[in-house]
């Protein structure tokens, strides 16, 4: 191994003044491969210095993630079965409990590959105009013209699929005459036609707006200079206007959908960081000292929580964003909850946090978190990460199949228990040797994952005991993508209204997604139809309000 380079203390002036000198010297090109290094040395010099990038992030910002599949960690292998018992194995085990039930690897085995390369065929196409052509000269039960003896009949219609470009918001100009009288001077406007309206922003335009900010993380400056270049302007400030002004339309809707989502069989909760510039530095200190909405303790920290429930078929997603932590925020829902129902089944990570206080849940946890643990170590613990990782695949692989038979909770359970039970049950078997047995040092990181799971195994196995209990988070860990999203492209909210709003767009549009409902017509109708919404907003869910709709409505499915 070579030696230690010594370590220069070097501060960008210095760097500048070589790079200038190597500027007078060395052609272009090379100046700027240098340059390239230097800046490439700075990033890695500032990211180190930062405590809070550990050697796992550091190597993914420099190299990429990398995906936390089983086969892209451990390496496929089709000689092996799908959990090798390591190091402390005992004799004698039957190996059938855990390998993969035969109607998941079949499943697996048989599932035909993804067909088109990217292509959509035109029933993807649901919210299409739909143009029905008739044949020019022939109709169902005329002769056959080229043989004179046949009736032709209906077939299924050929398809072509045809696709234009438009501006996410275009505008139309009336101009409506005006005639005046050279005698007595009085003006004859022509009145304007109905389709104009009385609002110069229709309920689509605001819906699109809100898609496009708080759906698809399209920042309203970007989007000011998307619809700049097609020449229907519309400044950012104006999009900000509209957005608030529909936001107070929508209110009722997202306040329905927290007493939805508190009768949930299943609660998926969790928070990511976020930044509110209202509440940060020197302008957050009034704001925390005259807060009586959030109990925070002096707490700084800001926090989008999500909240995804589950009931009756339906999920509802839900965002907060403020000084709240996840459980705090699901205990905020929780206390809408009707009294004669039973604690519901809440799923998150092991962080405290998480808990919602004096409120009772059956509290589940992450196996994905407690598996994550394994996945990060797997260079340094090949063998006994592998086992540990191939064990689970296994169920993850049986819960798989409950999908496709699409079982009931309760066969689920018997499902799990039956199939994956045996496998989990000598999963605890083998990591209690670990310990017990002194095989793997307790304050390394293999030994701290263990003890991890160890710690949590009844709650990371609820599923084997109660119908309905998921295995992971995952759910909600995609949900939060929405609000990630808008952090990266957007960076900040301004204010905790700012917040407020976006919350609320998200909620909405993510249910809608996760109800395969379209959120753009689903917004544009709770505007159109506000005062039925606020009378009955139970009716005007994402997965119920086509039925309050008129049958002549030409709304998109």
């Amino acid at each position: 191994m070579p030696g230690t380079p010594p370590i220069i203390d070097v501060n960008n002036a210095q760097l500048e003044e070589v790079l200038h000198r190597i500027e007078q010297s060395l052609d272009d090109k090379d100046v700027e491969l240098i340059r390239a290094l230097v800046e490439a040395y700075r990033y890695v010099i500032d990211l180190v210095d930062d405590k809070n990038t550990s050697i796992r992030r550091l190597r993914q910002l420099l190299f990429g993630g990398r995906t936390e599949k089983t086969d892209a960690v451990v390496g496929q292998c089709t000689d092996r079965p799908p959990a090798t018992m390591p190091l402390g194995a005992a004799t004698g085990t039957e190996s059938s409990a855990r390998e993969a039930p035969p109607e998941a690897s079949g499943a697996a085995a048989t599932t035909p590959a993804r067909q088109g390369h990217g292509r959509n065929g035109a029933d993807a196409y649901r919210g299409a105009e739909r143009i029905d052509v008739p044949h020019p000269s022939l109709g169902a039960g005329d002769a056959c013209p080229a043989c004179a003896q046949g009736t032709v009949y209906e077939k299924a219609p050929g398809v072509l699929v045809r696709i234009t470009g438009q501006p996410p918001l275009t505008a139309t100009i009336y101009q409506l005459q005006k005639l005046r009288c050279h005698l007595c001077g009085q003006v004859f406007t022509a009145p304007a036609p109905p389709e104009a309206g009385d609002q110069k922003y229709d309920a689509s335009a605001g819906s699109m707006i809100g898609l496009l900010k708080y759906g698809s993380g399209l920042p309203f400056n970007r989007l000011e200079g998307l619809q700049g270049y097609l020449e229907i302007p519309l400044p950012a400030s104006t999009q900000w206007d509209i957005v608030q002004t529909v936001a107070a339309s929508l209110t009722p809707a997202f306040d329905e959908l927290i007493r939805q989502a508190a009768q949930g069989d299943v609660l998926h909760n969790d928070d990511t960081t976020i930044k509110i510039l209202e509440l940060m530095g020197q302008r957050g200190r009034p704001a925390v000292l005259t807060s009586a909405e959030d109990d925070d303790d002096g707490r700084t920290g800001l926090f989008t929580s999500g909240v995804v429930a589950l009931r009756d078929g339906h999920r509802v997603a839900l965002f907060f964003s403020g000084r709240r932590h996840a459980g705090e925020n699901l205990a905020e829902v929780l206390r809408h909850r009707a009294a004669e129902l039973p604690p519901p089944i809440q799923m998150c990570d092991a962080l405290s946090r998480n808990l919602p206080g004096e409120l009772q849940t059956i509290l589940a946890h992450c196996l994905a978190h407690a598996r994550r643990q394994f996945v990060d170590i797997y260079d340094r613990f090949p063998q006994e990460c592998g086992y540990l990782l191939e064990t689970l695949a296994v169920v993850y692989r049986n819960d798989a199949v409950s999908r496709q038979r699409q079982l009931a909770p309760e066969a689920r359970l018997q499902w799990h228990q039956r199939e994956s039970g045996p496998t989990m049950q000598q999963l605890h078997e083998w990591l209690t040797r670990q310990l017990d047995e002194r095989l793997t040092e307790p304050n390394s990181a293999l030994g701290g994952a263990i003890r991890y799971m160890l710690r949590h195994w009844e709650k990371l196995t609820l599923f084997l005991r109660q119908a309905g209990a998921p295995l992971d988070n995952n759910l909600c860990e995609r949900a939060l993508k929405k609000a990630i999203l808008h952090r990266k492209n957007a960076l900040f909210f301004k204010t905790q209204n700012g917040a407020r709003v976006g919350d609320l767009f998200m909620s909405l549009i993510y249910t809608c997604q996760l109800n395969e409902a379209n959120p753009l017509a689903y917004l544009t109708q709770l505007q159109q139809h506000a005062d039925r919404v606020a009378a009955n907003p139970a009716l005007w869910m994402p997965w119920n309000y086509r039925a309050m709709l008129p049958s002549e409505s030409c709304e998109p499915q």
